[in-house]
């Protein structure tokens, strides 16, 4: 019954492999981890992705990237929080971008690395206690985005993922899961029994919202495949 039941929501998101892959592979964004952490910042303070955060990084990518002015994770841990602002201009955002590229740049020389190191690192149950759980700011549901950009294949337990995935549980008679850890652990286990990655749920659960008349996957289309 559950597989069947999640069947039904997965087939409404043809094409969503491809954007978990590039995702699990550290590829969002052109592979630009500054860009994946800028994203992530943003992303934490809860306005809508589609038409708020993609913009800005977009914005963000423009002056300080392909302008030359930010090449790495160590610069942008470096750079003026009043000249990022000029983009951005939610202080508690940079704070956070600013110490999650400070503490992965003594990583790896290499950004990419240095993410997909951190990521696979991360105990879930003691999250808080990790250097970037610690971050102020930096909730679990900011750290588990994080570590699916740095190739760990989970979900995060944000009130979308888990209105949808609880609606499912429900329907094929299960109660629902309000404990975030315990949720994150049991849609991993479900995803993996039902033959889908547990990334995939979790951005199925976005990508059939809908936005206007139309539901995100479609309405997004164009921004899909840059990000």
């Amino acid at each position: 019954m559950l597989k069947k039941v999640i069947d039904n929501y997965m087939q409404k998101v043809q094409g969503l492999r491809e954007y978990c892959e590039r995702c699990l592979k550290t590829e969002r964004w052109g592979g630009n981890v500054v860009l994946m952490i800028v994203d992530a910042a943003f992303t934490s303070i809860g306005l809508n992705y589609f038409t708020t955060v993609v913009p800005k990084v977009e914005e963000f990518n423009k002056k300080f990237i392909e302008s030359g002015r930010i090449k790495s994770l160590k610069e942008l841990a470096k750079a003026d929080i009043n000249e990022l602002m000029k983009v951005w201009r939610n202080k508690r955002s940079w704070f956070i971008a600013k110490k999650i590229a400070s503490y992965l740049s003594t990583l790896s020389e290499d950004d990419k690395s240095a993410l997909r190191a951190w990521a696979k690192s991360v105990k879930l149950e003691n999250w808080k206690n990790d250097p970037i759980g610690k971050i102020k700011g930096v909730g679990l549901i900011t750290l588990q985005y994080l570590r699916m950009m740095g190739g760990i294949d989970t979900v995060m337990p944000d009130k979308i993922v888990k209105k949808v995935i609880n609606e499912i549980l429900e329907k094929s008679g299960y109660e629902p899961i309000k404990d975030d850890i315990e949720f994150i652990k049991r849609v991993e286990e479900i995803a993996l029994t039902c033959g889908y990655k547990p990334i995939e749920l979790c951005w199925m659960t976005w990508l059939i919202q809908p936005e206007g008349r139309k539901m995100r996957m479609e309405k997004y289309s164009s921004i899909l495949p840059k990000i």
